[in-house]
């Protein structure tokens, strides 16, 4: 800690003498956050602080044998498998509509499966003719699998609600969620066991479950990842924008053609440049507008969309067991207070994530659409390989040549 200390105490002295513009700042900036009782270490701070370069390490997989082969085909080469930049060449295919069959294909071998995966860790069936909308992260509030499953709430009570024929109508649709919980992280916890409590009820609900099922994915670790990553079609990248540094899940799912439904943060915000912003379902607040809400909040100023309360009254009503959520919904509750008032603001982005994912359902219709959306998000991830992000820091961070291994 005395170490600790020291580099705070030198780069308060610092800023002082050479960055006056910045010392009314200094209180946010500082590595210690001067607590008399108990000093908190803010631990982001002090990597700044005490290093040269702050960065963050990108990686992605390709984990499709079928689409592999299929880039290869068309792209006349399998150069692209060390060079992902070559992957750009398929922008110009996107509308063969051959090359939409064969991707189709092999999107839909991978769904298959994917489900013989789920029925066999679950017990769960699911149809692999149905949108396969996947979110799998540690679970954390700000990650925001709160807001997945209250939007998955709030589809099945409407489902309940319409006639067999408006049913039929709609977008069938399997919601998987899965990742680690902190031992100790109680909110965390309670958001596991519902997921798996609406999934034991709309699971087994014969008047909805050809049009929706949720399942919890158990045990997710990397060898299920292989599984989820090509076998999904929309993936979630849903956090409070302004608090995921960057992510590298939403590039692999990218990579293996999967759309994005995401808030402007992290890299989702370089992702949607990429593929094109027709090809993003993108909603919610900005990272800018985030105090601004919170602030609005504390003053009483917030007005909840009627069907964010609709999906919490349903939650309490007893319709997904008898265990107490109040906890947990209490979190979303309230103007202020430790543990309360909203804080990643899941019921001010309610309203727009419902509304993307009316635009997930209709754009899911128009298959050749979606198919080259697909495409299109395959070849605008050349740029998250790791080869090029590393080749980067090595030219302008690292300052240091390549130094080829010659062959023999």
């Amino acid at each position: 800690m005395e170490i600790i200390q020291e580099i705070d105490k030198r780069f308060i002295e610092m800023v002082r003498a050479t960055r006056k513009d910045l010392e009314s700042k200094i209180p946010t900036m500082c590595v210690l956050d001067n607590n008399p009782q108990k000093p908190v270490v803010r631990m982001a701070n002090l990597c700044v602080v005490s290093a040269h370069t702050v960065m963050v390490l990108l990686s992605c997989i390709f984990c499709s044998p079928e689409l592999s082969n299929i880039i290869t085909k068309w792209l006349k080469t399998d150069e692209w498998a060390t060079n992902l930049d070559l992957l750009v060449g398929l922008r110009k295919l996107a509308d063969d509509a051959k090359l939409q069959e064969e991707w189709a294909s092999a999107k839909m071998a991978n769904k298959k499966r994917l489900a013989q995966y789920i029925e066999h860790v679950t017990g769960v069936e699911i149809d692999p003719n149905s949108l396969f909308d996947i979110q799998v992260k540690r679970i954390h509030e700000y990650k925001r699998q709160l807001l997945n499953i209250l939007g998955a709430i709030y589809r099945y009570k409407k489902l309940k609600e319409m006639s067999p024929e408006e049913r039929k109508k709609s977008t069938p649709r399997t919601v998987m969620i899965g990742g680690k919980a902190f031992a100790t992280y109680t909110n965390a916890k309670r958001i596991v066991k519902l997921v798996n409590d609406v999934g034991a009820v709309v699971n087994t609900d014969p008047e909805v479950n050809s049009y929706l099922k949720v399942v919890f994915v158990p045990n997710y670790n990397v060898s299920v990842a292989e599984l989820l990553i090509p076998g999904s079609e929309l993936s979630q990248h849903i956090s409070t924008a302004g608090m995921e540094a960057s992510g590298t899940s939403n590039m692999k799912f990218a990579l293996n053609g999967c759309l994005i439904i995401g808030t402007l943060d992290g890299a989702n915000v370089e992702i949607r440049e990429e593929v094109g912003q027709e090809n993003f379902f993108l909603f919610g607040a900005t990272a800018d507008e985030v105090p601004r809400l919170r602030k609005d909040r504390e003053n009483g100023l917030f007005k909840p969309d009627p069907r964010f309360e609709e999906a919490k009254k349903f939650i309490r009503s007893g319709a997904f067991g008898s265990y107490d959520y109040n906890p947990l919904l209490d979190s979303l509750e309230g103007n202020s207070g430790f543990g309360r008032a909203d804080y990643f603001l899941v019921g001010h982005d309610f309203a727009g994530y419902l509304d993307a994912q009316a635009r997930v359902d209709e754009a899911y219709k128009d298959k050749k659409k979606w198919l080259k959306s697909s495409i299109l998000s395959t070849a605008g991830s050349g740029k998250f390989s790791s080869d090029r992000t590393i080749a980067q820091y090595a030219k302008e961070i690292w300052k240091i040549e390549e130094c080829r291994v010659p062959l023999f």
